[in-house]
C-alpha cells in the first residue's frame, strides 16, 4: 500500500510528568543508595538485578546507586552480626532484607531456629531505624515441590516459619511484602496448569523466569508504578484528541487509514527477556509494572501493523487499539536500548560482586589487622569509585528518545 500520509497537524502534548519522580508511596526515592541483603537468593543478583533495572529504566533521572550483600548459605542470625560491617558501613538510604530460606532448616519445624530468625530479624530491624535507613521487609519465596518433592514439608513449615514478619514490620513501621505467600499461588498455578516454565530448577534459587516472579511481585508489594506511559488519540482528528501522560506526542500526519506521530517518553519500559515470556501471564503481563499504553480510535474495522522507526513490531486489530494496548512488552528499539541498559547494568554487578566477595569479606591475619585494615578500606574507596563512574554511564544510556511510530493496515 502507499506508505505517503498527508501532515494533517503538527502538536506537542506535554502530559503529567508521572514517569519523572517515584511517587510517595512507593519504597524507593530519588537519589536512593540502595542495598539488598540476604542470602545465596540474593547474592544470584538476578531478582536484585531485575528491581535495578525497573528503577533504573523508570526513572532515568533517579540517579540511584545499587549495592548487594548477598551471601549464599546465610540467616538472619548472619545478616544480624554483619549489619553494622556489610550494610550500615555502605551509608544505604535503603535496604530490603530478604532472609529466612536457610533458617527454616529445610525441614519441620523447629522452635529454636524460629526463636533466632524472629530475634535477629528484629536485630537488623532496630539498628535500620537507629540509624535512620528505610526498610523494605520482605518473606522468602515459596520452595517448589514441582522441582524438589522433598520440599513438600518445608513448604508448610515456611509458612508458620515467617508468620511473625508481618507484625515486626508494623512495629518498625517499614512496608512489609509476603512473597512467600504471592509465590506459593503462582507456583500452585503452574502446577495445575502443567506448565512448563522453569521458576526454581532446584526448588530454592531462581532461574531467570523466576527472578522476574520475585521482582514482580516485589515491586507491586512496594506499590511500584505500573505505568510507563500512555497515549490516547482519535484517528480521525489525532492532533486535536490526543491525550499524553509521561510522555509527548507530535507530527500527527493520517494517509490511506493509517496514521504516524513522533513520541518521546519520559521513562523506558524495561526491556522483557525471552526467558520471561512462558511466565508473563501468570504476572498479568506486567500491566501491574510495564504498562506503555496507546488507545487508538476511529480506526475502521481490520487489522494494523504498529512500526516503530521503520521496524515492524506488532499487529493490532482496530478493536484492539480502540481498548488500548501495552507496547511496553514488545521487541523494537524501546526494547533495543533498554536491553543496552539491561547488559550495562550486569556488567556494573559483576564488578559490586567482586568488590563485596573479594574485598569486603576478605579475611585479614589478626598479624597484618594494622596494614590490612586500612588497605581495605582504601580499596573498597577505590573499587566503589569505579562503580560510581559505570552508574553514570547506565544513566547515561537510558536517557528516553523520541521514535517515529506508524499503524498502517495489514494487506
Amino acid at each position: 500500500m502507499t506508505r505517503l500520509f498527508a501532515a494533517v497537524a503538527a502538536l506537542t502534548l506535554i502530559g503529567p510528568a508521572a514517569a519523572v519522580d517515584p511517587p510517595p508511596e512507593f519504597l524507593f526515592r530519588k537519589g536512593d543508595r540502595v542495598l539488598f541483603l540476604g542470602d545465596s537468593i540474593t547474592e544470584q543478583y538476578q531478582y536484585s538485578t531485575y528491581l535495578e533495572l525497573y528503577l533504573t529504566t523508570r526513572f532515568p533521572d533517579g540517579n540511584m546507586f545499587f549495592l548487594n550483600a548477598g551471601i549464599g548459605g546465610d540467616t538472619a542470625t548472619g545478616g544480624a552480626g554483619r549489619f553494622a560491617r556489610h550494610v550500615l558501613a555502605e551509608k544505604p538510604t535503603v535496604i530490603t532484607i530478604n532472609f529466612g530460606m536457610n533458617d527454616g532448616g529445610y525441614g519441620g519445624f523447629v522452635p529454636e531456629r524460629h526463636a533466632a530468625y524472629v530475634k535477629n530479624t528484629e536485630a537488623m530491624l532496630a539498628a535500620a531505624k537507629q540509624a535512620g535507613v528505610r526498610v523494605g521487609l520482605v518473606s522468602p519465596n515459596a520452595v517448589e515441590v514441582r522441582s524438589a518433592a522433598r520440599l513438600k514439608t518445608y513448604l508448610e513449615t515456611q509458612q508458620q516459619f515467617y508468620a511473625p514478619l508481618k507484625e515486626l514490620a508494623a512495629k518498625y513501621e517499614v512496608p512489609f511484602v509476603d512473597q512467600y505467600a504471592v509465590t506459593r499461588k503462582v507456583l500452585e498455578k503452574l502446577a495445575e496448569d502443567m506448565a512448563t516454565v522453569k521458576t526454581f530448577s532446584d526448588g530454592v534459587h531462581t532461574d531467570p523466569a523466576g527472578g522476574l516472579l520475585m521482582a514482580h511481585t516485589i515491586l507491586t508489594g512496594f506499590k511500584a508504578p505500573a505505568q510507563v506511559s500512555n497515549l490516547e488519540f482519535d484517528a480521525k482528528n489525532p492532533a486535536e484528541s490526543a491525550k499524553a501522560q509521561g510522555c509527548k506526542a507530535s507530527d500527527f500526519a493520517t494517509a490511506n487509514g493509517g496514521v504516524k506521530f513522533k513520541r518521546l517518553d519520559d521513562a523506558l519500559p524495561m526491556p522483557v527477556q525471552d526467558a520471561w515470556q512462558p511466565l508473563l501471564k501468570y504476572v498479568n503481563d506486567l500491566k501491574d509494572l510495564n504498562y506503555m499504553g496507546l488507545k487508538v480510535a476511529g480506526l475502521a474495522d481490520g487489522d494494523y501493523t504498529l512500526r516503530i522507526d521503520g521496524k515492524d513490531v506488532a499487529s493490532y486489530t482496530a478493536k484492539e487499539l480502540a481498548a488500548g494496548v501495552n507496547i511496553g512488552n514488545l521487541e523494537g528499539p524501546l526494547f533495543d536500548q533498554g536491553n543496552k541498559v539491561f547488559a550495562a547494568i550486569r556488567e556494573k554487578n559483576q564488578i559490586v560482586h567482586r568488590r563485596f566477595r573479594q574485598v569486603m569479606m576478605a579475611q585479614i591475619p589478626d598479624w597484618l589487622a594494622d596494614v590490612g585494615e586500612p588497605r581495605r578500606a582504601e580499596e573498597l574507596k577505590q573499587r566503589l569509585e569505579g562503580i560510581e563512574k559505570l552508574q553514570g554511564e547506565v544513566y547515561k544510556l537510558v536517557q528516553p528518545k523520541e521514535h517515529e511510530y506508524e499503524l498502517i493496515p495489514t494487506k
